[in-house]
């Protein structure tokens, strides 16, 4: 790695530290929040996360894409708006009570899991 490639990845790093998190705002149906990009953190964005029309906008981007320039969110969150009059502000929602909801998922995997177990026990206990 050069000189160059070491001040460009601390300068990305740092850009990516001033990535500002909005606080959650919900409605009925949804939680939201917004992600604003530092201006020179944007401009590195890869051209292909762009619409092709050429207005300088972000096309939606899947969480892999919004990840990968580095924002951090907890599981659920999708990128559903561009605010084209501020391209560097990228707006987020996720369903309402979507930590409780991923929680429940998460026991009911556990239960199954244990019951596999015990059934495997009792197979296990039959064949001896």
């Amino acid at each position: 790695m050069t000189s160059k490639d070491k001040m460009d990845a601390q300068k990305l790093e740092e850009w990516i530290e001033k990535i500002h998190y909005s606080e959650r705002y919900s409605d009925d149906t949804y939680e939201y929040r917004h992600v604003i990009l530092p201006k020179p953190l944007f401009k590195m964005i890869p051209k292909n996360f762009f619409n092709a029309d050429n207005s300088g906008t972000l096309r939606l981007l899947e969480e892999k894409e919004w990840r990968g320039i580095g924002i951090t969110q907890s599981l659920g969150w999708e990128h559903y708006e561009v605010h084209a009059p501020e391209p560097h502000v990228l707006l987020f929602r996720r369903p309402k009570n979507f930590d409780e909801q991923l929680k429940r998922r998460e026991a009911e995997i556990q239960q199954q899991m244990q019951a596999t177990k015990a059934k495997a026990g009792t197979l296990g206990a039959r064949r001896k």
